[in-house]
C-alpha cells in the first residue's frame, strides 16, 4: 500500500491519521499516553513535541516570545511558528490548553475575550 503524504487539506480524512487520533484518544492514564508517544516517536521527536507544548503554555499564559525563547531554550524561530499557530492554527493548542486552566484563570480569560 502506497503512502501519500498528509496535506492540509486531506489530513483529516486520512484514515492512518485517524487511527492515529483514535490511539491517542483511548490512552486512559498519562502512563498509557507516555507508552504510545515513546513507541511511536524518537526521542528527538518527543523532545520537540514537547518544547512546544511548552512553549505553547507559556504563550497562552501571555509572556512575550523572548521570555518563551529565554525560559525553554526554544530558538526564535520554533516560538515564532508556536504563536503563529496558536493564532491561525486548528485551535488545538488553545482547547488543551483552557481544559488545563483553574476555574478562576477561565473566568478572567473569558472576561478578556470579550474586550477581544
Amino acid at each position: 500500500m502506497s503512502s501519500r503524504p498528509l496535506s492540509e487539506s486531506s489530513y483529516k480524512n486520512d484514515p492512518r491519521f485517524r487511527a492515529l487520533c483514535m490511539a491517542v484518544a483511548s490512552c486512559n492514564t498519562d502512563v498509557e499516553a507516555a507508552a504510545l508517544l515513546r513507541d511511536l516517536g524518537t526521542l528527538s521527536e518527543l523532545q520537540a513535541w514537547s518544547e512546544r507544548l511548552e512553549v505553547a503554555k507559556q504563550l497562552f499564559a501571555g509572556k512575550t516570545y523572548r521570555e518563551v525563547a529565554a525560559n525553554t531554550g526554544a530558538s526564535t524561530t520554533t516560538v515564532t511558528r508556536v504563536g503563529q499557530t496558536l493564532k491561525n492554527g486548528t485551535g488545538g493548542y488553545s482547547a488543551f490548553l483552557k481544559h488545563q486552566q483553574k476555574p478562576e484563570e477561565k473566568k478572567k480569560d473569558q472576561a478578556l475575550r470579550k474586550y477581544l
